[in-house]
């Protein structure tokens, strides 16, 4: 089936050719192009809420479905993986069976994923969930911003909203604090709940007021997508597992040798295609190289940061949800204060030495984060960190998404940037994997430690209350402990990233200007 040659004729009445296409909305008139920009930010809203909201809801969700400390991550990383691994596969789906039908099939399919994420009562009911919501998030995502192009006219309607768009983008995060730890007050099934709508309404208005694209010639490359995402998948389970049953079992070495075999595998069938989801072209450049591969840690340092912080303010600090969602507030205000300033001095310094200061910041911040306390203050330990990794994080994300498309063929821009988006959540999902993987360890050991004084307490003939605040005790001290190793180590890989974009990002700050590549979409 990924062989054969797929060409569909364009829906009846509907334009043939990419200039035409953008203009398939004419017969709405222009009072539906607001409608049609509502809808396409609605629903990349919905799934850039998805990396926070669900965040500061893990406690909850912990408690409720009994996870360990082990498979947690899993909340986490089923979706990062799913939308990671098929993000490319779903824009290519996109471009060969029309846009607006993929995007539609996308929003109803993570609107119904998040319904069952709702009522699940069990693990493997709310990680399937997880993984369903990932596959509808990469057939929405990469075709939400393709159909401004279908459904806006060039020019200044066009450009307002594609501002538009990137403006809710980057809003999402901020605003999936402040959602999640509302909604979480009230329960963490909430935080599933508030997607059916959205997608369901999306869905439905967008059969009228977004056109649909011109159909392309290509092929789907589903060998690529299936070896990638089902290697990096293995590698995941195998680094978490780890976690519960040690580095030496069985089990686990079978899941992460596996892994890495799939992802030679699918490597090899990349090289070789075509018509490959990432083409080897994309990668051959030192400078997309060393970028993909700085995002790759960033994910890592990112990811960790959302997750042990979301769990440690809550269940070491005693936030409540609400309170924790806005203690992370200046994370996205530092990240957008200094994109700010990366976007002035990217004209005037070499995007090594933004980029480079900006992993230096981070692991900064890292290390800040671990020397955290039981008893340590959000004034004076936790906020002067967050803005210092904050800060690190905009410095780094202007000059690796300008070089992530440096040099390429018009024809090939889209994937370097689609590229980069993917391996953010590769990244991120490998990165938890690994310091959860550390956490859990860690977390274990000191129980171990402490196991001793529970047990003399015991012994000793104090009240069943008291050896359960006793108990809660060793459990905020593990805890604690657990998640600082896993910064020390994340802190050392921003470190490692900093020193490889100083040394291998070469690209001149000249050169990128003239460059003069505009992403386009992934096809």
């Amino acid at each position: 089936m990924s062989e054969e040659v797929i060409k569909a004729d364009p829906p009846e009445g509907r334009p043939v050719d990419g200039v035409n296409a953008a203009a398939a909305p004419a017969a709405h008139g222009h009072r539906n192009l607001g409608v049609a920009l509502a809808l396409i930010c609605m629903a990349q809203l919905m799934v850039v809420l998805d990396g926070t909201i669900v965040n500061i809801a893990l406690p909850h969700i912990k408690d409720a479905l009994g996870f360990s400390n082990a498979s947690l991550p899993w909340v986490v990383n089923a979706y990062a993986l799913a939308f990671g691994g098929l993000l490319l596969l779903g824009g290519r789906i996109g471009d060969i069976l029309g846009r607006r039908k993929v995007f539609i099939f996308g929003v109803v399919l993570f609107g119904l994923a998040s319904f069952v994420g709702g009522i699940a009562q069990s693990e493997s009911v709310l990680l399937a969930s997880r993984i369903l919501q990932g596959l509808a998030a990469a057939a929405a995502s990469p075709n939400a911003l393709a159909l401004i192009t279908t459904t806006f006219p060039a020019g200044k309607e066009r450009n307002r909203a594609m501002g538009v768009y990137a403006a809710m983008s980057g809003a999402g995060a901020a605003v999936g604090l402040i959602l999640g730890g509302a909604l979480t007050e009230a329960s963490w099934r909430w935080t599933f709940f508030i997607n059916t709508p959205i997608g369901l309404i999306v869905a439905v208005l967008a059969f009228r007021f977004l056109g649909e694209s011109a159909r392309q010639t290509g092929k789907f490359d589903l060998p690529g997508a299936i070896t990638g995402t089902v290697g990096l998948t293995s590698l995941v389970y195998g680094l978490t597992h780890a976690g519960s049953n040690g580095w030496g079992d069985a089990l686990t070495l079978t899941f992460i040798l596996g892994g890495l075999a799939l992802i030679g595998i699918f490597l090899g069938i990349e090289a070789r295609s075509r018509h490959a989801l990432m083409p080897f072209r994309i990668l051959a450049n030192r400078t997309r190289g060393v970028s993909f591969f700085v995002m790759l840690i960033v994910g890592a340092a990112m990811f960790s940061m959302f997750y042990f912080l979301g769990i440690y303010v809550q269940s070491v600090m005693g936030y409540s949800a609400l309170k924790t969602g806005i203690s992370f507030l200046p994370f996205s205000v530092g990240i957008v204060v200094a994109a700010q300033v990366a976007s002035t001095l990217v004209a005037r310094m070499d995007p090594r030495w933004i980029s480079g200061a900006g992993g230096v910041l981070v692991s900064a911040g890292m290390f800040g984060f671990s020397r955290l306390e039981v008893d340590s203050t959000y004034w004076g330990h936790l906020l002067p960190y967050i803005l210092v990794l904050a800060f690190g994080m905009g410095l780094i994300f202007v000059p690796l998404t300008l070089t992530a498309v440096s040099g390429v063929a018009d024809e090939d821009s889209g994937v370097g940037s689609a590229v980069l988006n993917t391996v953010q959540q590769i990244g991120g999902a490998i990165g938890l994997a690994l310091l959860g993987t550390i956490s859990a360890n860690a977390i274990k050991d000191k129980f171990a430690e402490l196991a001793p004084g529970l047990q003399k307490a015991a012994e000793s003939g104090q009240s069943p209350d008291q050896i359960k605040q006793l108990q809660g005790q060793f459990t905020a001290l593990a805890t604690t402990h657990g998640f600082t190793r896993a910064f020390i180590w994340s802190g050392f890989l921003a470190l490692g990233a900093a020193l490889v974009t100083l040394v291998g990002l070469s690209i001149k700050h000249k050169d990128l200007a003239n460059d003069g590549k505009s992403p386009v979409h992934v096809g």
